[in-house]
């Protein structure tokens, strides 16, 4: 029928009304099973997807590329429902067009353990590619799958072979635009010159609380024309044949990403609640549903979708067929290119290359060697030198804090792109070129953040991005959403403590440690000399269903002295006994730091043993996140019980009492403006302090 064919014929009348019909047909399909779907679990939202149903016939029985049969194919085409409260959208779309999304699940949606959750998560439903729900993310995830797309088809086509080819689409709301990150996110999108991202804007004028017209007055296709889009309409967004020319008009778009503002109505189909706020978030209720079916001529039972549509929405044969030609195209390029597609496989699959064990050994025991004193932010950048030059797929980046944050390294030239909106090839030392690899995302924390999960969720790279300590606030959300998705992301924040000094206590990170460290499946560092930096670096890397935040300071610090480093990565370690500063006696406490502070615990320890002859370990603990996971023994071993525990940390002291410490010292407030020394004496960060703790916890 019409609505299977990607040329857009145009119709005689009479085989026009039967396009008209079949579309009419699958849009009514979505909106029966949104409705029915929300109606049985009470809870949800039917207005979306009742409103895009149109959009959603255009795009995907007219011009999506991907093959239900099997979601994960590599050149699918990307699709994003930002608006990720509408999720029955997807999950009927997923249903209907052949994915393993059985008509059960659609019944039991959002209850326990079903495939279809309140909003669309990544990896829990095939067919999903990320997580939506926070407003704005999903959009901001597109914009990283668009750029990474682009990069690698820039890296591994060749003019004859081009198996990197496919488009990034996103669906988005009011609440999208009106959240700051779709600004951010689709600023630097227009500067990438994504052409092969394409937006389609739920124009519906409605929110939770209304008419969204008092407080969303922002003209949107101006706004996207002033990021550098290509701006289409609007148009009608019950129109199908309208779309599905908007999306081939976008696709031809050569140097620009596009916007279609598609004007629709909230809960289209619907005689009472369509164009008001109460069809956005709840049920339509038994009558209204009855109401809503003979408005659209609909005499199915619930959960009952006729043959016909099932017919006019399957995507398994022509998934299948694009797949299979695909494949074809790969074979040959494989022949032609055997070491590139050996390496396109490798970095899809997300495996490290074969000589990455070596790299990390080599690097980590360069660094105890050279027993350099340094800051741990310049630790990071000698270990990314390394890391960098012997992984092709690490993509870097800074809110434009570079300088500041040491994320740029020799093997990783600035990305930019020509007024052609090709990436821009930078000479190598030995004369080959290659794209950039290190973005500039301008003050845009939470944009650069959500862009990484989006390079992350497409595959190819890894990437990683720096900014302030304190700016992870901005960030934390999206941290929090590659954490949920197990994205393999890395986060490099420096000026982690009161140690930056004057700039005051807006800049000094007190509470941010211990907030990163609550977050569940985040692998947070914090690093106190270079081996333990470039452990943190080998870790974070491997950790291939997880993201890790390194926290990194701006003062320089000296290399701590270490008999053994193999149980770094274990995130705790004993790094100094007693004997080691003259005392052979068995401890008598245990000091536990972390970061810079470790420093201060060794100077603790040996004024200890010298003037007061009190015996002490020093366990340096460079991520509690990762020590918490160890084996009881190995955790006893290095706490053993019975003797009193002292941890150190110049931030808020709430999380250290878990490790049965008898003291803290930390800093339960805000920081001031003064030099590092001045701000450590103040603050109680000196060997004496430390000390007279321990001397006053053995007292008791």
């Amino acid at each position: 029928m019409a609505c299977r064919t990607r040329d857009l014929p145009h119709y005689p009348p009479g085989l026009q009304a039967m396009a008209d019909n079949t579309s009419s047909l699958m849009a009514n399909s979505i909106r029966a099973l949104a409705m029915d779907a929300v109606q049985q679990a009470n809870s949800g939202h039917p207005g979306a997807p009742m409103g895009m149903a149109d959009i959603a016939v255009a795009l995907w029985g007219q011009h999506l590329k991907h093959s239900p049969q099997n979601p994960n194919w590599f050149d699918r085409d990307r699709f994003v429902l930002s608006n990720g409260h509408g999720s029955m959208l997807i999950y009927a779309l997923l249903h209907l067009t052949g994915y393993a999304l059985s008509m059960q699940e659609l019944k039991n949606f959002r209850q326990l353990h079903s495939q279809t959750p309140g909003h669309p998560e990544f990896g829990y439903t095939a067919g999903v590619e990320t997580t939506t729900g926070p407003l704005g993310q999903g959009l901001s995830n597109a914009v990283g799958m668009a750029l990474a797309e682009k990069l690698m088809a820039k890296e591994f086509n060749r003019d004859e072979h081009k198996v990197v080819d496919h488009h990034t689409y996103v669906f988005m709301g009011d609440g999208c635009l009106m959240e700051g990150i779709s600004h951010e996110a689709s600023a630097l999108a227009g500067a990438w010159k994504l052409n092969k991202l394409i937006a389609l804007y739920d124009d519906n004028g409605i929110s939770i609380d209304g008419q969204v017209a008092p407080w969303f007055v922002d003209n949107t296709p101006l706004r996207f024309a002033a990021y550098g889009w290509n701006v289409i309409g609007p148009i009608d967004g019950h129109d199908v044949d309208a779309v599905s020319r908007a999306i081939a008009d976008a696709k031809n778009s050569a140097d620009k990403p596009t916007l279609i503002v598609c004007k629709t109505h909230i809960g289209q189909g619907s005689p009472n609640r369509a164009n008001t706020a109460k069809a956005h978030g709840e049920p339509l209720g038994a009558e209204e549903i009855k109401l809503t079916r003979e408005a659209l001529g609909w005499p199915y039972a619930p959960f009952e979708i006729p043959q016909e549509s099932y017919e006019a929405w399957d995507a398994k044969a022509q998934g299948l067929a694009l797949e299979t030609d695909w494949d074809a195209k790969f074979a040959a390029y494989q022949l032609a290119y055997p070491e590139l597609a050996a390496e396109f496989v490798r970095r899809m699959k997300g495996e490290l290359p074969k000589a990455f064990a070596q790299i990390a050994v080599d690097t980590v025991v360069g660094a105890h060697t050279k027993y350099e004193t340094v800051a741990s932010r310049k630790a990071s950048q000698l270990a990314l030198e390394a890391f960098t030059a012997g992984l092709p797929e690490m993509l870097g980046g800074s809110a434009d804090l570079t300088g500041s944050n040491l994320t740029n390294t020799k093997s990783t030239p600035s990305l930019r792109f020509d007024l052609a909106g090709e990436v821009v090839q930078t000479e190598t030392a030995d004369g080959s070129k290659i794209g950039g690899r290190h973005i500039n995302y301008g003050v845009r924390e939470f944009g650069m953040a959500a862009i990484m999960n989006g390079i992350a969720l497409h595959g190819g790279y890894i990437p990683y991005g720096g900014t302030f300590l304190t700016f992870s606030d901005y960030s934390r959300n999206a941290i929090r959403m590659a954490a949920l998705m197990k994205l393999r992301v890395v986060h490099v924040f420096t000026h982690d403590s009161i140690g930056l000094g004057e700039d005051g206590p807006t800049h000094q990170s007190i509470e941010h440690a211990a907030s990163l460290r609550l977050i569940p499946n985040l692998d947070v560092w914090r690093p106190g000399d270079t081996a333990e930096t470039a452990v943190a670096w080998a870790v974070a890397l491997q950790n291939k269903n997880k993201p890790t935040a390194l926290l990194l300071s701006r003062q320089n610090l000296p290399y701590a002295p270490k008999n053994d480093l193999g149980e770094i990565s274990k995130g705790a370690y004993v790094l100094a006994e007693p004997a080691e500063v003259g005392l052979n006696k068995k401890a008598q406490a245990v000091i536990i730091a972390t970061g810079s502070e470790v420093q201060l615990a060794l100077k603790a320890q040996e004024l200890l043993a010298t003037t007061y002859k009190i015996a002490v370990r020093v366990v340096s603990m460079p991520s509690t996140t990762t020590f918490d996971k160890q084996k009881t023994a190995y955790k006893t071993e290095v706490l053993p019980e019975g003797l009193p525990r002292i941890a150190v940390e110049m931030g808020v002291t709430d999380g250290w009492w878990k490790y049965g410490c008898a003291a803290v010292v930390g800093i339960d407030t805000y920081g001031e403006s003064a030099p590092a020394p001045v701000l450590f004496k103040h603050f109680g960060f000196t060997p004496e302090n430390v000390a007279d703790t321990v001397r006053k916890v053995l007292k008791k």
